[in-house]
């Protein structure tokens, strides 16, 4: 079991398993392909599933001195990490600054289908901008102070530290929420970047469905403050609210997350990209 003191051990850039249309899974800030295991096997059954580890974090590519931490920057990399797989004409999914990165890659087309959950994107203002990354990095350091590990081995001290991002923390494994926080390389640079990139700018997807599921009770980027202004620019996206769940939702529901991935990838790979055939839900 990790301590206080462990370094962090070399680790796996990317998971890649599974048979069948290309699932590009993106994880949200902080973490690494690893907030997605929850729901892997499920993916995996249907998907050839690959999740990589955004640039700057945990396994994940270094940027280059010129590189500003951005969604476009990001975005660049994970374009590399594509074609070095071999991978094209892909379905996305992506939460928070994945989901930012799934629109992203849509806007280039290189995406099959994207399906965001609670995607960031939209920023209100600088100073909610501030506010939101604020946060995160106050979570992030409480992950790295001294006693620490020791506290989050409690499940319930687990569970209470990280409410504010989902609802049960307590079923993260400690090392992986350490570890990630520890190697986390662009948690200062990414508000100057965001806010040097400016606003999220209007978004026609053409003939590639685009679903946005944004938790109910998601008190990082809620619903009002960022997602409807967020969905406004994003031409005939469909809009679902997941019950039940915080901003990282893979490990508070697994189910509804597999299934909100797989409503949208099957009617794709049935051969019709049909918005009509999606349920929109206000």
């Amino acid at each position: 079991m990790l301590s206080d003191r462990d370094p962090a051990p070399e680790v796996s850039r990317h998971y890649r398993g599974g048979a069948g249309t290309p699932l590009v899974l993106l994880h949200p800030g902080g973490s690494s392909w690893r907030a997605w295991r929850p729901v892997l096997p499920a993916l995996a059954a249907r998907h050839e599933v690959f999740a990589p580890t955004l640039a700057g974090h945990r396994g994940g590519p270094e940027l280059g001195p010129g590189e500003r931490v951005s969604f476009r920057t990001i975005t660049d990399h994970v374009e590399r990490d594509l074609d070095d797989a071999g991978l094209e004409d892909v379905h996305v999914a992506g939460n928070s600054l994945g989901g930012a990165v799934a629109l992203e890659l849509a806007r280039r087309g290189r995406a099959r289908s994207v399906v965001g959950f609670s995607p960031a994107g939209h920023i209100p203002s600088p100073w909610m901008a501030k506010r939101v990354l604020g946060a995160i990095e106050v979570g992030r350091r409480a992950l790295l102070a001294p006693g620490a590990v020791r506290l989050l081995k409690v499940r319930a001290c687990r569970r209470g530290l990280m409410l504010p991002i989902l609802l049960h923390g307590e079923r993260i494994p400690v090392d992986d929420l350490v570890l990630d926080a520890r190697s986390c390389r662009i948690a200062p640079a990414l508000l100057r970047g965001v806010l040097a990139e400016g606003p999220f700018a209007a978004l026609d997807p053409g003939s590639v469905p685009v679903r946005l599921a944004w938790s109910r009770r998601d008190r990082v980027i809620p619903w009002r403050t960022f997602g409807a202004p967020l969905a406004a620019k994003v031409s005939g996206a469909e809009v679902i609210k997941l019950p039940g769940v915080g901003h990282v939702p893979m490990y508070d529901d697994p189910a509804l997350v597999v299934r909100t991935i797989l409503e949208v990838t099957t009617v794709v790979d049935g051969g019709s990209s049909d918005r009509d055939r999606l349920r929109r839900v206000e």
